[in-house]
């Protein structure tokens, strides 16, 4: 099976050696998103939700230029430096999904890249 990377100026460029998401067969792999916003190169905000928003639409944009979209997404991660900002990352969250909702877990992990808040990964399908 061949391999594609995806890359858009639309989400952050990739920290390190990896690619924002990569293309197998007919599923992508998003690489986990941190709330940079990439006309900026820095945090959109300081809390949960503002954080959450940017982390969710750097995703949504790096599938867009995959050629597919939030509602192909079947599985998600979110790591959270605090996990009792669940509630309030899960209403930003609920706002970029609809039935039936993609798969989930949620931690809480220390030391997320550049200090975030939040961190998410995605799993989509081209149909």
């Amino acid at each position: 099976m061949s391999t594609k990377a995806i890359h858009t100026e639309q989400a952050p460029a990739a920290i390190g050696p990896y690619s924002q998401a990569v293309q197998a067969g007919n599923t992508i792999y998003v690489s986990g998103q941190i709330p940079v916003d990439p006309a900026t190169g820095a945090f959109a905000g300081e809390d949960i939700v503002t954080q959450t928003r940017q982390s969710l639409t750097n995703i949504s944009n790096i599938l867009k230029a995959a050629g597919t979209d939030m509602s192909h997404v079947v599985k998600t991660t979110c790591l959270l430096a605090d996990i009792n900002d669940f509630a309030a990352m899960n209403e930003v969250y609920a706002t970029f999904f609809t039935e039936p909702y993609p798969a989930r877990a949620a931690f809480e992990a220390a030391n997320i890249p550049k200090g975030a808040l939040v961190e998410i990964e995605a799993v989509a399908v081209i149909d």
